[in-house]
């Protein structure tokens, strides 16, 4: 039976009259590449804030590796990497101090620090800016300096929020690299993005949240069983197809823009 990696039960979160996620339950089992789905708005950003310590449930509970979050939430931040969406670097450090930093932080000695960082640079294609200010970084380096901030210490689950937004092919690439590796070592990934090509050429397994509820979780095969389209050629169903059908599809044009 697959080791349980992240368990979510009855998950809520109000701010106020709103209600952003509501009895969310999750289930992503070890060595998953989860992909996180849903509108703007759908709740996405505020689950992986949960789960990662970020903020507070207003009920419910979360299990990552089998300890409770809110009970033991220093046990869970000890083994698992994140990637927020602000990024959230400190960018008056060089590439090379900042990433000894995260990793001395996380408990690893000198030494071990400073060969990961080396190891890292070099594999993020970084080497060369190492000695650079992070805040001089284009956008694509600062986020491999993050992914590669959040893998220092050896997660087992790592927590990316849209790490894909805003970078070009070649750093993308990087990154997949990087995490198709951690998943091959027994790693775990939880991903939030909107670029839905990525999500399903990378994730073996999708949930798709609408209005802060869980409307569909799976492999993307067993998505494709549980969706119907009309008209459709009968093709397998991309993702985006699929997607549109679960959260609402698009107006018909008339509807949108006389004028165009």
């Amino acid at each position: 039976m697959a080791e349980i990696i992240l368990e979510t039960t009855s998950l809520r979160r109000t701010f106020g009259p709103l209600v952003a996620v509501d009895d969310l339950n999750l289930t992503v089992e070890k060595q998953q590449f989860y992909g996180f789905l849903g509108p703007n708005g759908a709740g996405k950003s505020t689950t992986i804030k949960m789960l990662t310590g970020l903020l507070r449930p207003t009920s419910g509970s979360i299990r990552i590796l089998g300890v409770d979050l809110e009970k033991n939430s220093v046990a869970v931040k000890s083994r698992i990497g994140v990637v927020p969406e602000g990024l959230a670097l400190f960018e008056r450090l060089t590439g090379a101090q900042l990433l000894n930093f995260v990793g001395r932080m996380y408990g690893l000695d000198r030494d071990t620090a400073a060969t990961r960082t080396a190891e890292l640079l070099e594999f993020m294609d970084l080497k060369d800016s190492a000695d650079k200010m992070v805040a001089d970084y284009s956008h694509g380096m600062k986020k491999k300096t993050a992914l590669a901030a959040a893998v220092i210490h050896g997660p087992a689950v790592l927590f990316l929020d849209e790490p894909f937004e805003g970078v070009d092919a070649i750093a993308a690439t990087t990154l997949k690299r990087l995490l198709q590796r951690f998943i091959s070592h027994g790693g775990t990934v939880f991903l939030t993005s909107h670029v839905l090509e990525v999500v399903e050429r990378l994730c073996t397994h999708i949930g798709i949240i609408r209005q802060g509820r869980l409307v569909a979780s799976g492999s993307l095969e067993e998505l494709r069983t549980g969706v119907k389209v009309a008209g459709h050629d009968g093709s397998p169903l991309t993702l985006e197809e699929i997607f549109l059908q679960i959260v609402g599809g698009q107006k018909q044009d008339a509807e949108v823009i006389s004028w165009l």
